[in-house]
């Protein structure tokens, strides 16, 4: 990540997540820590879910990086001290404020997996280590960067394969989304899930990704006559010759595009054609226009491709244009045709390459039948399903303690599905001869790295049966990222993260990347890990 953009993305993570973005517990936790003398034992934490969101087979890792920047800044404040004072019981000594002043990341460690990869359920994302006090004060902030980060990225890598690999995605949920922060991070990791662009202009700024964007109805419903064109001429593109009557050339062009269409010309809307005209005179090489204020083949349509004509006639290339309401297929498949029918008849091959997009309330579900109907539309834009993850609110990441002081801790409970692996472990991802992955396996530690070609045994999760399986490769997926208060690696960019999704996506089989009825994809534990849970799990209830 180049220094500059570092320096900006560091700047926003420290004012939009300082180290009082927390639960009010984890203070009165680290008191009785620090007032016991436990609040310096060693303690390691796991940061992971629980089950695969959307109903699929894999969720995606985000929001490392907002991580590591975020414990590199870890530092209470004066004015953090004096709220906690007012809010804390009266009878909290003053030695722990003052210790709280001098608390900071310096004895934290972390290993996790590379931002941007493929996760699945129970696999711990990260492992947290270093004096109790302090990694327990980190859970809230933790958990914040990482659930709504890796969700709506695993959203937008849904919405990616459900669209296909040819389509282009557009962003647009920034009005939808739960508040401004919801709608950048949004932003943000929609790029990384797969999305090519957003409408999100800040976004762009902070993160580099591409910005896209068309016009609203109330830009066009704003013009209602020719007159209100008040700069009427446009340069050629080539810079060659006068310039022109952009208004004229249009209105030339418009009745020969009714008579090809068979529309009379009076049901064509003069605002609609002032405001294409008025937008092509500002933004000649970016002409992409809605059309669906009016009518989109009575008169958006005509209108477009009497202006596009015009700009062609000037040597520009029009972009295209945007449905967003009615049959998007359907209307799809007929501007298609009518741009091929101009293209034909007026001898402007620049007809035959327009865009057009499609935006009206995108989902997966409605993506999966655009993908069963006949369609032209190159570009989706998509908000509120993307943004607002309305089928799965949340991933439901957890971040539990697995050893104090060297000896493994475990969660019992009276629900099976919530008890916890105990131990500090080693994630290895196993695969085949075909190059794809088929199993995470969990091993202590200490344990020795699984051989390729040679047969491990092993405890597949939930129902503990026991398998034997061979890798053609193993791969150790943690890698340490924050060593002793600082960052330990290169901070990827987002363009490189988003990269990354990509190629770690094309490692699962396809049977584990379909949206609906997946094949699942196994996590096994080691036999050693396996006997530590149970023999612990024994000792518990008894």
């Amino acid at each position: 990540m180049a220094s500059k953009s570092a320096a900006s993305l560091e700047k926003y993570v420290r004012e939009r997540v300082p180290p009082m973005l927390t639960d009010q517990y984890q203070f009165t936790m680290a008191y009785t820590y620090w007032k016991s003398g436990r609040h310096q034992d060693e303690a390691v934490f796991e940061l992971f879910f629980r089950e695969n969101p959307f109903g699929g087979e894999f969720s995606l890792f985000s929001g490392l990086t907002d991580c590591l920047l975020f414990l590199k800044n870890f530092k209470y404040t004066e004015q953090d001290v004096a709220f906690l004072k007012s809010v804390l019981p009266s009878t909290t000594e003053e030695g722990f404020f003052r210790y709280l002043l001098t608390m900071d990341a310096s004895g934290v460690s972390v290993c996790s997996f590379p931002e941007g990869s493929v996760v699945f359920d129970r696999v711990p994302l990260m492992e947290v280590n270093g004096p109790l006090a302090v990694v327990q004060l980190l859970e809230t902030s933790l958990l914040c960067l990482v659930n709504y980060a890796s969700l709506v990225s695993s959203n937008a890598a849904r919405l990616r394969l459900a669209a296909g690999p040819k389509r282009r995605m557009l962003e647009m949920g920034l009005r939808r989304a739960q508040g401004p922060d919801g709608g950048l991070s949004a932003s943000r990791y929609s790029y990384i899930g797969g999305f090519d662009m957003t409408s999100n202009m800040l976004a762009g700024q902070l993160f580099g990704i591409p910005v896209s964007g068309t016009m609203a109805h109330s830009y066009i419903t704003s013009f209602s006559s020719l007159e209100e064109v008040r700069h009427r001429t446009l340069a050629p593109a080539l810079g060659e010759g006068p310039a022109l009557d952009l208004v004229s050339l249009s209105q030339a062009w418009l009745p020969r595009v009714c008579s090809l269409l068979q529309v009379t010309h009076s049901e064509v809307n003069e605002g609609e054609l002032a405001a294409f005209i008025s937008y092509a005179l500002t933004f000649p090489r970016n002409f992409l226009v809605l059309l669906d204020s009016y009518s989109v083949m009575r008169s958006g349509v005509l209108n477009f491709c009497a202006v596009a004509l015009a700009l062609c006639q000037l040597h520009y290339q029009p972009i295209g244009v945007r449905l967003d309401s009615g049959d998007l297929c359907g209307q799809s498949v007929e501007l298609r045709r009518i741009f091929l029918a101009c293209s034909s008849r007026f001898q402007v091959a620049e007809l035959q390459s327009l865009l057009i997009v499609g935006s009206n309330n995108i989902s997966e579900k409605s993506l999966l039948e655009m993908n069963g109907q006949e369609n032209e539309i190159d570009v989706v834009g998509v908000g509120t399903h993307l943004v607002t993850c309305p089928l799965q609110p949340s991933l439901g990441c957890v971040y539990k303690l697995v050893q104090v002081n060297g000896a493994p801790r475990m969660k019992l409970t009276e629900d099976s599905g919530k008890s916890t692996l105990p131990g500090r472990k080693a994630v290895y991802r196993l695969f085949s001869q075909d190059g794809h992955a088929f199993l995470d396996l969990l091993a202590l530690r200490e344990e020795p790295v699984p051989a390729e070609g040679i047969a491990v045994q092993c405890r597949v999760l939930g129902g503990w049966e026991e398998e034997t399986v061979t890798a053609a490769r193993v791969e150790r997926i943690h890698q340490q990222c924050f060593t002793q208060g600082q960052i330990s690696q290169t901070l990827p960019s987002t363009a490189d993260i988003r990269t990354r999704v990509q190629a770690a996506l094309s490692t699962l089989h396809p049977g584990q990347r379909r949206l609906q009825q997946p094949e699942r994809y196994k996590v096994a534990v080691s036999e050693k890990l396996y006997c530590l849970l149970r023999d612990l799990k024994n000792s518990l209830k008894n």
